[in-house]
């Protein structure tokens, strides 16, 4: 009978001590994590901005194409000593780009890869320019950082590479 009176008081102490801890207090606002964002849709909205860049690129559009820089982005070029800084810097070498280009070449950018916080975003891509027969004249790789400003996506900082041409 020992043992049973022995097991019933264990079993209420236990039950009391248990209901007399405290639930853990809620993390505040600041310390819960975030929502992980939806990189797919982003990529999605990142590939439908590159869309509508080839419009823009092709049509020889300069101020459609600065915007979307935000006003404050650098631009990284091959084969020049310095960054182009701001708007006017960036739009200044766009304009010296697209008066290099050949009449009736198209270029295609291709989202390959996006990851980031949701608000500020890196994307990896590739360039196939298409001379106006289709063949394709050059080939490169670019890096952009996105960042939503205002519920829209601008570019702050871009670098881009032009690949060898074959032999």
């Amino acid at each position: 009978m020992r043992k049973s009176t022995f097991f019933t008081t264990l079993s209420l102490c236990t039950l009391l001590f248990a209901a007399c801890q405290q639930a853990p207090e809620p993390k505040p606002a600041a310390m819960q994590e975030a929502p992980k964002p939806d990189m797919v849709a982003i990529k999605a909205e990142i590939q439908a901005i590159e869309n509508a860049w080839e419009v823009a690129d092709d049509a020889r559009d300069v101020e459609a194409i600065v915007a979307f820089y935000a006003d404050d982005a650098i631009s990284i070029e091959p084969y020049k000593p310095e960054m182009a800084v701001g708007k006017a810097a960036i739009r200044k070498s766009i304009e010296e780009g697209l008066a290099k280009r050949s009449k009736g070449e198209t270029a295609t950018y291709e989202t390959m890869d996006v990851f980031g916080d949701g608000n500020i975003v890196t994307e990896t891509g590739k360039t196939t320019v298409k001379d106006a027969n289709g063949k394709v004249t050059y080939t490169g790789k670019y890096m952009a950082i996105w960042e939503k400003r205002n519920g829209k996506w601008l570019i702050i900082r871009d670098i881009y590479s032009v690949d060898a041409k074959e032999k």
